[in-house]
């Protein structure tokens, strides 16, 4: 995308190239970027600074409609696509689903570490070694569920002894967040969902896109997605691009998002799509709300970096 129009004054919207964008402060940058918009279907939009091998500064969008002019069906979007289908038709071949947190994500080719890097390395706490991931079993399976009579929105123990055969299906978070983004019916249907061998939800119940974000009662867990609009200039949080009042603390696992989904610079968050396992309260002020990954286990998130041809 060339060109986004900017609602920060929902009274005076203006259109701006990203030629004319990048020449803001990077003050009004901060400012502006959260309230971008793509002008031909209004869908969010991201913006991307020039990288520094030479990638230039870009527009874009996870929101495009399908039959938006500013869609371009790259490779990385027909897979997104593939990915919505395939769930969508998951909803109608299965009774519940598992969300496999252990499936490691595809990196893309592994980057030299910078300094910035390094020091992000020696920094992380020793802590998050001690994270756990749970065994699942692989695809879509007949496989043996606990099978007690659960209502409510939050997730409920599963505590009954008497099972039952079940077609359940197993998914990654990947396949899962493009899903999401692509717009499948999976945040509104009435799947279970399992989250671990303990545990199940609706899956209404359980995604939650950060426009949505509330605190829950007892600081109960939910999967969070969304997209990312920024990440402050020292890494510490990550800003959505869907609400202003809204952050993810990153900094006691900066180093660890860096190697596994290859975030180099600043620029390959911005835009990029992602879905984790956490839970929301308020800061202290009440100003803003937090959302914070589920024991700082990298494990249940995953980012999905932006097309850079979009």
């Amino acid at each position: 995308m060339l060109d986004a129009v900017c609602q920060y004054d929902e009274t005076k919207p203006i259109t701006y190239s990203v030629f004319k964008f990048q020449k803001l402060s990077d003050a009004d940058i901060e400012k502006y970027r959260q309230a971008l918009l793509c002008p031909a279907c209004a869908g969010k939009a991201y913006y991307r600074k020039a990288s520094k091998d030479g990638k230039a500064a870009c527009f874009g969008s996870r929101y495009h409609q399908a039959d938006c002019a500013e869609f371009k069906p790259f490779a990385a979007k027909e897979r997104e696509e593939q990915h919505a289908i395939e769930v969508n038709q998951l909803l109608v071949d299965s009774d519940a689903m598992i969300i496999d947190f252990s499936r490691a994500p595809k990196m893309t080719k592994a980057k030299t570490p910078s300094t910035v890097t390094k020091v992000l390395i020696e920094n992380e706490t020793q802590s998050n070694s001690t994270a756990t991931t749970t065994s699942m079993p692989a695809d879509l399976s007949t496989v043996e569920l606990l099978k007690p009579e659960l209502t409510g929105p939050a997730a409920v123990k599963i505590e009954d002894e008497t099972s039952t055969k079940k077609r359940v299906a197993t998914q990654g978070l990947e396949k899962v967040l493009h899903s999401l983004l692509r717009g499948s019916d999976l945040a509104t249907s009435d799947l279970w969902v399992y989250t671990d061998d303990k545990y199940r939800w609706r899956a209404k119940n359980l995604f939650v896109n950060f426009a949505d974000a509330e605190p829950t009662e007892n600081g109960a867990p939910r999967l969070y997605w969304g997209t990312i609009s920024h990440t402050d200039k020292e890494r510490l949080w990550l800003n959505p691009a869907e609400t202003k009042d809204v952050g993810i603390p990153i900094d006691m696992f900066a180093s660890s998002l860096i190697s596994r989904f290859g975030l180099e610079e600043r620029r390959d968050f911005e835009g990029a799509g992602i879905i984790l396992f956490g839970k929301c309260f308020w800061n202290k002020a009440k100003s803003r709300k937090i959302i914070q990954l589920w024991s700082n286990d990298v494990s249940r998130l995953f980012i999905s970096k932006a097309d850079d041809n979009d």
